[in-house]
């Protein structure tokens, strides 16, 4: 290849493309043994890619890139999410079918993919649309149903009726009546509830509520399970797992039944049965099965329903608005009539839908009742003695009190603590110990064409019957453009015969949400043209768990829930072994332009081709730790491009020129040590996912080269050892550039393929070394500052005598509760010095807590010594290095301390 002296990946990426594939370079061998899996999560087939897509798979591709550079088997494969509504939608407005546009969008992006560099190993490529794929969907929900793990029943759920089709909350809207977006909703027990009915995102038609039959999951089996795995997640962030325990919503109250006179018995859940006699109002979800019948018979229950559908819940949680029912609950234990009222701070998919309200003990009952005009009426009086309460009910200078207490106004249970109540109410009929789950079944029923056709027949004579698996896959006929579901028009796909009876049947029109999708695909990557199941067991039970997986922390309780969830039933079943699928997970954070994340729909998007794959990587890895958002800024990016011509310049200077210097300087072994505290510090990096921080150690490695260069004939040996180090420590992030680099520098084989360096020293002290270099430069600029030195003449460090450093390590590494003094003092060295190391002493003892580890003084001497060129550089001085014991100047000695020499410019 011809050099030029400029880089442009775009010149040689095609090269470099053509060699990787050449040299099957990313493809992971299926005998390799437990390869080192890297998994970014894998795309929909959107069209483009976006920067959210870059920051994950750089990631991603940087970290199975260092992997490989470590000597692993490392397995990177990709694929396409490639079902769901949005792809039916794009393809309407194109009119177009759904299968041709999702193969259009995918050419586009594997192509992108491509341009970054991304060391993928295609040849474990699939996509989820594809029969060969979705077979498997249908295999799993069949071995599901067997296992019991299938339920059809009736759900309440957002109906369309223009598109004729299932609307998730979030795709119902609400206009506000003052014509301003109303989707942030309003919150606060003053503010009024919004009239406006929900409408639909796509045709603003009216939403209605419709029961249908619904095939659901029932993840909730596994609950108890889901929650108590999560402490082994020790991999994983402590807010994902955080997010999965709330969402599973683990807690342990009671059952309490309140009769409804013509009506049932209703179940409300409480963690505070202790209460139960300040009870003055039961509240139901909007959601629950009573609020429908009251909304059969009452207009106001019916409106006030219609206002609340698809509000989210955190809105809904946080208001006081309510509508009573008109009719009334029998308290359990005074046997009084309580008013029923249906409320929207009371959850569906919380304990069971329905509370006791006891609203001077509790916050949102307190709220609720305080809107409503209803009776507050304490029950507990807090256990530090009787206080003042307001007529409200809530204790004077406070709000509701929610602490344990004893029992008042209580009847034959005044007196009582919290604690004995609640057990003297569990041993009544009317309550029960229970422990509920916010969590609910996993509804996997769309009522789109575009998904894995559910493999069920419906007979008349037999109910829902499986599709034999010899059947499967039941695959999707041509698209037919209709209104709502376009397999509820298609005769040809729906008549068919019963399985079992043989009679006219009809098949099941619903498709699977497209999560089922990718809550296995993990495992497909293993063996993608395994015919006889799914996966390879075996393998699976060698290769698995991920060991890193990027993605966002949006998926928390969708995707990265649901992978757990299919892990362990898969497990049940007996075809895996692992009921954690992921070791360790990383979240990537959004990219900003203009202070809002890119979005298409704001019009701030950057596409990856505008600056170029590489420039683009480097940027989007350096500016910012993965979880943190960061600011897309043209200064930035522009100074990640002149980085990597500053690193092509080093190299194409340096083959160019004569043979260098042999002979070994001080400077020499300064640069020498510094790469290999570099090394360090770049692995230690890596290794913790902080990319931006190993970006900023190759910098400085890079800066510091440019000035050794500049500063003298560079030591041949030592110099090319710098260059060459910084080209495989850019690879995991500019591979394009690595290979050229590698080339011009005349080494074997592919950067991609090279070995990792390794120091040629020890560098467990190189934090301390650095520091040393870093500090002590830092001084000399503050006292030239502050004495006005402009021209120094000479720069003179005193390393402090040995009996100082033997004090520092004993004062350092003592117990706080010991004798630190004089433990110090039984260190002759030290005791020989009695008078000088008692003020000493005394002086470490007080910032005990902040004494860092030191280098002995014969290396930090040694040390100062070889950076001497860098103070040279800086300064324009001579520098001498003395120790404490060889200057006549006492005063300056007894300045230095380890690790920080006495300083004196002449």
């Amino acid at each position: 290849m011809t050099r030029d002296n400029r880089y442009s990946s775009q010149v040689v990426r095609e090269y470099w493309q053509y060699e990787w594939d050449r040299q099957n370079v990313y493809t992971c061998s299926d005998d390799a043994s437990d390869p080192t899996y890297v998994l970014g999560m894998f795309p929909y087939t959107s069209g483009n890619l976006h920067m959210g897509h870059v920051r994950n798979y750089a990631i991603t591709d940087a970290y199975a890139r260092y992997r490989r550079l470590q000597g692993d088997d490392v397995l990177q494969p990709m694929g396409w999410d490639a079902f769901g509504l949005p792809a039916e939608n794009a393809a309407e407005q194109r009119f177009t079918d759904p299968r041709s546009w999702t193969e259009t969008c995918i050419e586009s992006m594997r192509e992108e993919m491509e341009d970054l560099g991304l060391g993928y190993d295609w040849s474990r490529e699939f996509t989820t649309s594809d029969p060969a794929y979705y077979r498997w969907n249908q295999w799993f929900f069949e071995q599901f149903y067997e296992a019991g793990l299938v339920e059809y029943d009736a759900a309440a759920v957002n109906w369309c009726p223009d598109c004729e089709t299932v609307l998730a909350d979030a795709q119902v809207e609400h206009p506000a009546e003052n014509g301003t977006d109303g989707r942030n909703g309003e919150s606060g027990p003053d503010a009024g509830p919004i009239r406006t009915e929900g409408v639909c995102w796509r045709c603003e038609t009216p939403v209605e509520t419709r029961e249908l039959d619904q095939w659901f999951f029932t993840i909730t089996d596994y609950a108890e399970e889901l929650l108590e795995g999560l402490e082994d997640l020790e991999g994983w962030p402590e807010s994902v797992r955080e997010i999965q325990r709330n969402w599973i919503g683990r807690q342990e109250g009671a059952r309490v039944g309140f009769e409804v006179p013509e009506y049932r018995s209703v179940e409300a859940f409480t963690k505070r049965l202790d209460t139960i006699f300040g009870a003055t109002f039961l509240a139901i979800s909007p959601g629950h099965d009573l609020a429908t019948e009251f909304a059969d018979e009452e207009d106001a229950v019916a409106d006030y329903l219609s206002g609340t559908r698809g509000r989210d819940e955190g809105e809904r949680a946080a208001t006081a608005h309510g509508v009573f029912t008109g009719h009334h609950a029998i308290h359990p234990l005074s046997g009084e009539k309580i008013p029923i009222y249906v409320a929207e701070y009371v959850l569906d998919d919380v304990g069971t839908g329905a509370v006791m309200g006891v609203p001077a003990h509790n916050e949102r009952d307190h709220a609720f009742a305080k809107a409503q005009n209803l009776p507050i009426e304490p029950v507990i009086d807090p256990d530090d003695g009787e206080r003042p309460r307001n007529d409200d009910g809530t204790v004077v200078g406070g709000l509701p009190y929610t602490g344990a207490g004893t029992l008042v106004e209580s009847g034959e249970y005044d007196g009582l603590d919290s604690e004995r109540a609640r057990e003297r109410f569990l041993e009544l009929d009317c309550a029960e110990s229970a422990v509920t789950y916010r969590l609910r079944d996993w509804l996997i029923s769309r009522q789109r064409y575009w998904g894995t056709p559910i493999p069920i027949v419906h007979c008349e004579e037999c109910g829902p019957v499986l599709v034999p698996e010899d059947d499967l896959p039941v695959e999707l006929p041509e698209y037919q453009p209709a209104t709502g579901n376009p397999l509820e028009a298609n005769e040809d796909f729906v008549e068919t015969t019963c399985p079992e009876c043989g009679d006219p049947a009809r098949r099941e029109t619903d498709t699977m949400d497209t999560f089922v999708d990718s809550s296995w695909y993990f495992l497909r990557f293993l063996s993608p043209g395994f015919g006889d199941a799914p996966f390879d067991a075996d393998r699976a039970a060698e290769w698995l768990p991920v060991d890193v997986y990027v993605g966002g922390e949006e998926h928390a309780v969708l995707h990265l829930l649901y992978i757990r969830f299919f892990a362990r039933a898969l497990s049940d079943l007996g075809i895996l072994d692992r009921r954690e699928p992921v070791e360790r997970l990383v979240n990537q954070g959004t990219v900003l332009h203009g202070g809002r994340k890119m979005s298409t729909t704001t019009g701030n998007v950057i596409t990856p081709h505008e600056y170029g794959p590489e420039t683009t990587r480097l940027f989007v890895l350096s500016a910012a730790h993965p979880r943190q958002d960061f600011e897309w800024t043209a200064k930035d990016v522009s100074s990640a491009y002149d980085f990597q011509q500053q690193l092509y310049g080093m190299v194409d200077t340096f083959v160019d020129r004569e043979s260098g210097r042999t002979d070994r300087r001080p400077r020499d072994e300064y640069l020498d040590r510094a790469i290999d505290r570099s090394i360090a510090a770049v692995t230690g990096e890596f290794d913790a996912f902080r990319f931006h921080r190993a970006i900023g150690e190759i910098r400085s490695l890079a800066g510091l080269l440019s000035q050794y260069r500049d500063t003298g004939e560079p030591h041949e040996e030592v110099y090319h050892r710098g260059l060459e180090t910084l080209a495989v420590l850019i690879e995991p992030i500019t591979p394009y550039l690595a290979e050229e680099l590698w080339n011009m520098l005349r080494r074997d084989g592919l950067a991609v393929e090279a070995d990792w360096p390794e120091p040629t020293g020890d560098t467990g002290n190189y934090r301390i070394e650095r520091a040393l270099i870093d500090r002590t430069r830092e001084d000399v600029r503050d006292i030239c500052e502050v004495a006005g030195i402009d021209d120094p003449e000479r720069i003179t460090f005193v390393v402090a005598p040995k009996w100082k450093f033997r004090a520092h390590e004993s004062v350092r590494q003592t117990d706080p509760d010991g004798a630190v003094v004089s433990r110090a003092l039984e260190d002759d060295l030290v005791a020989d010095h009695r008078e000088e190391a008692g003020p000493y002493l005394a002086d470490l003892e007080e910032r005990r807590r902040s004494l860092e580890p030191v280098l002995d003084p014969a290396r930090e001497r040694t040390l100062l010594e070889r950076a001497g060129w860098l103070f040279r550089e800086e300064f324009d001085a001579p520098i001498v290095v003395e120790s404490a014991s060889s200057i006549d100047d006492k005063a300056l000695a007894g300045r230095a301390e380890p690790g920080k020499p006495a300083i004196h410019i002449d």
